[in-house]
């Protein structure tokens, strides 16, 4: 067979009953004709989504391969050309256009295979040798470019260093290039062994960004994953040289900078966990005091005059990710303890930054969250009392120390790290509120004249609200103070902080509507006014953020809800603050969304137990009216219509500390409430919701993730999750959805994975391949033995599309195990849907393994009486399913062959024989034949 224009899409004949796939296919062929490439993908889907036969799904895909190619879309090229493979091994224009795909991805030794395979299949064709003879040569150039490697590293250094160049697309492009080679370890060692790190320190001394930005991307190619290399780098450059570029007031440095440090920090962490023996150990020094004395280095750029605010914020972030623990399992603290003893006094100096004072600190808008969000992770890996009250002790310390000696400037900085305790570990926020003379110091302040001191009072003031200990004092106290700088005050900043606070007081009582503590309207009136401010874009985002918090706290009242949902400029303005620079307002945002959405934890109160209250004189709470399911499934329809699901998928991607696991619990809560009803899921996928559940069902709270693995699991039962989740995105979908089985989940969600499950099992043998290795089939054959009969038929239909696999196969083939039987038992229950699930899987099962014919006999007794009801069912489904198992087994062995035509059996295949034309009829047919060939029945007179 010669070959045609491997890039043009094939036809084939029309079969019967698929004109429309044929019509569709030939559409798309004349697009692609015409060049409208798009065009034509879209009608191989369409041609694709109408269920065609495998012929017409390997055609269509590789189609769809062609296109992509025009497209210069080589990654989806690849993917189409493999999914044709997958169909027929031997495609042999799938395979060369996959090779082609590989070659311009630059996977050449990928590509090769394909292109033998071609060959190997088609000796003569003329296309495939020069193609193989082409990438052969590109493969023999890459080995020569690589071993003229030294000779282009020291080229790019020359022209890099050299200052007639300065600003050239040559220096550019020579960056770049470094960059490209950094990225691949042969590449990363050539510039490493070629004085590479000497050099790119002459590069970072130019203080030009483009320079340093380079410098510091090719580092990171040089350390990734490498302790020896990042030891030697340290030792070149110099710790505290590396750390302080953090410092620098261009961000985009900066951030690199952080970016190195942290694939620092992983190569030596990954030293300590493994001990530094062998090789590459024999060379470094202990890499567990490497890593003390980077993290001794950012703590002192914590406090240094002269790091920018965006450094600091880094430095914040990198400790975060690299003192505490990863898991509570792990029984050493030790980095955390050492951290709290040399650099407590130092986060806190961040925390109790005040911009005023000539000299202080340069901060962000999010340095104070950030110091906060250390303080709390550091205060939770402490493992006893006695390390708790060494923290204790500590804070309190630096708080008197500013607070006794200072004066009045001294005694704002110690206020303001009690704010900062108090929104990070609240235990000691609460334990310093109790110092002598700090909550009378706050009131008081709260009625100064001056704006910046009234500020740090009122803040202070709010925090404290919301803790128990000392709300009632508060209430007592402070109301009416709040009240006065409301109505009072000219400047927007203190009016909107002194509402804040009157939101907490007044938010008290929760979702309880009995308990409110305003009067009638009043609420509704504090809300009106925070959408005022939030609406008003010429207030700055760090005082917008208030008005954002006071809402999170009002909208526990339903009627506050209603009137929110129903403002589509305040929506808007919350979705823009949202994706802002001010990121200390994303937990504001997610309280406000799941206050909306009613996606709170809320279990209805046993009548009986209310009854008992009552008699009691016990207080009981109540639902608003106004929050019932109708209202609030209205509700989550105006926020999608609003766009909530592309601000919530911005909210996921941020980088920022203040995306804490409790927010990432809320985004979670917020989304399973927007997936509920089926007919939201398209909008939901459509804007992004599949691709931002995943990092959401993997990291954060246990019950954040549960939540974000149930809303992965609703989205993958209604809609199709090779669009949902594109590419290898969808095998990242399984470990959620697995976790859903386990006996701590709710019955709903362990249900719905198995459905979610199950759709996936259809679609591929590597997804199976997913699910086998992540420890799933155990789990899902326990649900099969459910008392729930959804549940044990969602667990029946999932084994069997795994049973496509031969680990699955060879579980059921194992001796002394009851699957077998229990698939058997299971296709004569009254159950018609788990009848055809098992008798499916029983189908397919003994079409694969002819072993499992002789063994279904011995399993039970009425194995014969399951057989002749699923032949006899008026549901043709069954009825096909129980034929082709009878057709199996008289195939595999004479002797059941035998059994089953001395039985009612032959009576009723003879009577299917006859019947109308269809699957049934012909599996019928075909096991009378095998019965005449075994000689254990005589065909008719006229032949039949």
């Amino acid at each position: 067979m010669t070959m045609s224009d491997p890039g043009t899409p094939e036809t084939r004949p029309a079969t019967l009953g698929a004109s429309s796939v044929e019509q569709l296919r030939k559409d798309g062929n004349e697009l692609f004709k015409c060049g409208d490439y798009e065009g034509a993908l879209t009608a191989y889907t369409q041609a694709l989504d109408l269920g065609v036969t495998p012929q017409d799904q390997a055609i269509l895909h590789r189609n769809r391969s062609a296109c992509y190619l025009k497209l210069e879309d080589y990654d989806k090229a690849e993917i189409e050309a493999s999914k044709a493979i997958e169909k027929d091994g031997g495609d042999v224009k799938a395979l060369y256009r996959r090779s082609q795909a590989l070659e311009k991805l630059g996977r050449l030794d990928q590509a090769v295979l394909d292109l033998q395979r071609c060959v190997s299949l088609e000796p003569k064709n003329k296309v495939f040798q020069e193609a193989l003879r082409s990438i052969g040569g590109q493969i023999q150039e890459k080995v020569r470019y690589m071993s003229s490697t030294d000779a282009k590293v020291e080229q790019m250094f020359q022209i890099l260093l050299d200052p007639q160049e300065k600003g050239t697309e040559k220096k550019q492009k020579a960056s770049q290039n470094l960059v490209v080679l950094a990225r691949e370890d042969a590449g990363a060692e050539k510039i490493f062994r070629n004085n590479g790190v000497q050099l790119l320190q002459r590069l970072l001394d130019t203080g030009e960004a483009d320079l340093m930005l380079a410098a510091l991307r090719t580092l990171v190619g040089i350390c990734s994953e490498h302790q020896s290399r990042t030891v030697a780098t340290l030792s070149v450059l110099g710790t505290r040289r590396v750390v302080f570029i953090l410092g620098v007031e261009n961000q985009a440095v900066s951030l690199a900078a952080c970016h190195l440090l942290q694939v620092m920090f992983d190569a030596l962490k990954e030293g300590v966990k493994k001990g530094f023996r062998g090789k590459e150990g024999a060379i470094i020094v202990d890499p567990a005091r490497e890593l003390k004395v980077l993290i001794s280095n950012l703590l002192e750029l914590l406090t240094e005059v002269g790091v920018s605010g965006q450094g600091r914020d880094n430095a914040l972030a990198l400790l975060i990710k690299t003192v505490p623990r990863k898991s509570l399992k792990d029984p050493n603290n030790s980095l955390t303890l050492w951290v709290i003893d040399q650099g407590l006094r130092k986060i806190l100096e961040v925390g109790g930054s005040v911009q005023e004072p000539p000299g202080a600190l340069s901060v962000t808008a999010n340095s104070r969250m950030s110091a906060s969000i250390l303080l709390n992770k550091l205060f939770d890996d402490l493992k006893c009392d006695a390390e708790r009250e060494n923290f204790h002790r500590l804070c309190e310390n630096y708080i008197k120390s500013w607070f006794e000696d200072q004066g009045l400037a001294g005694k704002l900085r110690a206020i303001q790290t009690v704010s900062c305790l108090l929104q990070g570990p609240c235990d000691a926020g609460n334990r310093a509120l109790e110092l002598s003379g700090v909550m009378e110091t706050v009131i008081a302040l709260c009625a100064s004249e001056r704006e910046e001191e009234q500020l740090v009072a009122v803040e202070a003031l709010i925090h404290a609200a919301g803790k128990a200990k000392r709300a009632s004092f508060i209430t007592a106290n402070g109301v009416s103070l709040l009240k006065d700088l409301y109505k009072r005050s000219e400047k927007d900043s203190i009016r909107i902080r002194a509402l804040v606070g009157l939101c907490k007081l007044g938010s008290a009582g929760g979702t309880d509507f009995s308990m409110k503590q305003f009067a009638e309207g009043s609420t509704l009136k504090l809300a009106k006014q925070c959408r005022k401010w939030l609406c008003n874009d010429q207030i700055d985002a760090g005082t917008r953020r208030w008005a954002v918090e006071g809402l999170a706290y009002l909208t526990f009242d339903a009627d506050v809800k209603e009137e929110f949902v129903e403002d589509e400029a305040a929506l808007k303005a919350l979705f823009q603050l949202s994706r802002s620079e001010e990121r200390s307002v994303l937990f504001a945002v997610a309280s406000g969304l799941v206050n909306c959405t009613n996606s709170y934890d809320y279990e209805e109160p046993d009548p009986k137990m209310v009854e008992l209250a009552k008699y009691a004189k016990q207080h009981v709470p109540e639902q608003h009216p106004k929050d019932k399911p109708n209202f609030v499934r209205a509700r989550v329809k105006k926020l999608l219509a609003a766009g909530v699901v592309s601000a919530l998928t911005c909210m996921v991607k941020t980088e920022s500390p203040a995306l804490t696991n409790s927010c990432r619990e809320l985004l979670s809560r917020v989304f399973l409430a927007l997936v509920e009803e089926a007919e939201d899921r398209g909008t939901v996928v459509a804007q992004g919701g599949g691709k931002a559940l995943l990092p959401l069902a993997l990291e954060g709270t246990d019950v954040g993730q549960t939540k974000a693995a149930q809303a992965l699991a609703k989205l993958t039962i209604t809609s199709n999750p090779e669009m949902t989740f594109p590419g290898e995105r969808i095998y990242e979908v399984v470990r959620p959805l697995v976790s859903l089985l386990h006996l701590n989940c709710s019955g709903l969600q362990n249900f719905e994975a198995l459905m979610a499950l199950t759709n996936l099992a259809g679609i591929s043998e590597r997804l199976r391949q997913k699910i086998v290795k992540e420890k799933a089939v155990p789990m899902i054959e326990g649900y099969m033995f459910e008392e729930h009969e959804m549940i044990r038929r969602a667990a029946t239909e999932c084994m069997c599309n795994l049973a496509m696999s031969k680990e699955v196969q060879d579980l059921f083939e194992a001796e002394g195990n009851d699957r077998l039987k229990l698939l058997v038992l299971y296709s004569g229950e009254d159950d018609d849907l788990l009848r055809r699930a098992a008798a499916g899987g029983l189908a397919m099962l003994t079409s694969v393994r002819p072993s499992l014919c002789c063994r279904i006999p011995q399993v039970t007794t009425h194995w014969l009486e399951i057989l002749q009801a699923l032949l006899l069912s008026s549901n043709q489904e069954l009825q096909h399913r129980g034929a082709v198992v009878v057709l199996n087994m008289v195939e595999a062995s004479r002797e059941i062959a035998s059994t089953l035509m001395e039985s009612e059996v032959l009576e009723i295949l003879s009577v299917l024989a006859k019947g109308k034309e269809g699957p049934v009829t012909r599996a019928a047919v075909a096991c009378l034949g095998k019965a005449v060939e075994y000689g254990l029945i005589k065909p008719n007179q006229d032949g039949q």
